[in-house]
């Protein structure tokens, strides 16, 4: 086992955020600027069409999609249809087949293999089912495969049903496939199963069958906080970045020392002026940006660790805006302000407080 592979064990991602992300590592991985990658995460709910799909598979019409605050995108992986959502985990492996076996069928079974052993360790039998792939508990699927091959990097890679919303896969015929059903972990074993129960076990097997030496990333992230603040009728505050020209929440870096708390409470005084009072959303974030942005060139690709916060003012205070960062403010409602806002992160962040408070 003399191959290394940077574990990164990410929080949710937006499906917009984890494409990017890929991109940008798949790029990096193909000039050998960075070792073999595992990204370990979750996506907010949606419904993905690989190449070749048959859009007839979606089931729902897009408004009963919004309506469970369920998004659709058609992406660049093989496969058909399938979900994505909290309760999942969601595994991209980053692999550069060209320093071993070029080959992709093996490359899948392998795959297929790490969920199996991984099941086997709750004692659950599963199996392979010629001409589908995935992996299978009778004949419910338990995990979805799709995966792409760019230059001998892959990306993309599984989704493993731990304790998702399985209602949510009735919007769909999952990978197209009919008279088969869908299944979780927890389902199968008729108790609480978490995420975080499952992870250590899938790490270890990834790293048995791959032959690889699990190993913490080589740059730490970065972390910040966001605060999304509302009046409590329904409006939401946002400020206008002129270097990029967007529009955001108050967003800043936990300095070294400084809690969360105490770093969402400084960046609203600093950013608005405000006094406020930061409550934790329980929304935690990942994504990458680019070092340059930040005017760093030590790191190829820099991983972001956001925590949201919510506060509640009244849209009458007076907002002193910090003229370095924002030239301009402005009280939207949910809907206007998804529409102005730029990242994907931000807009999530949006939704899961409105559906928070409402």
């Amino acid at each position: 086992m003399n191959r290394t592979c940077e574990l990164r064990e990410l929080h949710r991602v937006t499906y917009e955020n984890g494409m990017q992300m890929q991109q940008s590592l798949v790029a990096l991985r193909q000039q050998n600027e960075i070792p073999d990658q595992l990204l370990l995460l979750e996506h907010p709910p949606v419904i993905t069409l690989g190449r070749g799909g048959d859009a007839a598979n979606l089931l729902a019409p897009q408004e009963a999609l919004r309506a469970s605050g369920i998004r659709f995108y058609e992406t660049t992986r093989g496969g058909d249809i399938t979900y994505h959502g909290p309760g999942q985990i969601v595994g991209y492996p980053l692999i550069h087949l060209g320093e071993g076996s070029r080959d992709i069928r093996r490359y899948v079974t392998n795959i297929e293999e790490v969920i199996i052993r991984t099941l086997g360790h709750f004692g659950i039998e599963s199996i392979r089912e010629e001409g589908m792939r995935g992996v299978w508990a009778g004949r419910d699927k338990v995990a979805a495969i799709g995966v792409r091959i760019a230059r001998w990097v892959t990306s993309h890679g599984f989704a493993l049903n731990v304790r998702p919303n399985l209602d949510h896969f009735r919007l769909i015929t999952p990978c197209g496939l009919q008279g088969t059903g869908v299944t979780s972990i927890e389902q199968i074993l008729g108790r609480v199963v978490t995420t975080e129960e499952v992870r250590p076990v899938l790490v270890q097997k990834f790293s048995e069958v791959f032959e690889r030496q699990m190993v913490p990333p080589s740059s730490p992230d970065l972390r910040i906080v966001k605060v999304v603040v509302h009046d409590g009728e329904g409006r939401v505050l946002l400020l206008h970045r002129p270097h990029g020209d967007f529009w955001q929440p108050i967003t800043g870096r936990i300095e070294p020392g400084e809690s969360p708390e105490d770093a969402a409470r400084r960046e609203g005084r600093e950013e608005t002026g405000l006094l406020i009072r930061a409550v934790p959303e329980g929304l935690r974030q990942s994504f990458t940006i680019d070092p340059k942005f930040l005017g760093r060139d030590d790191v190829p690709i820099l991983f972001v660790d956001e925590l949201t916060f919510s506060a509640t003012v009244s849209s009458n205070s007076v907002v002193e805006l910090d003229s370095e960062e924002h030239d301009s403010y402005g009280w939207f409602t949910f809907e206007e302000a998804c529409g102005k806002i730029k990242w994907s992160d931000d807009r999530d962040s949006l939704e899961h407080m409105k559906e928070r408070l409402a």
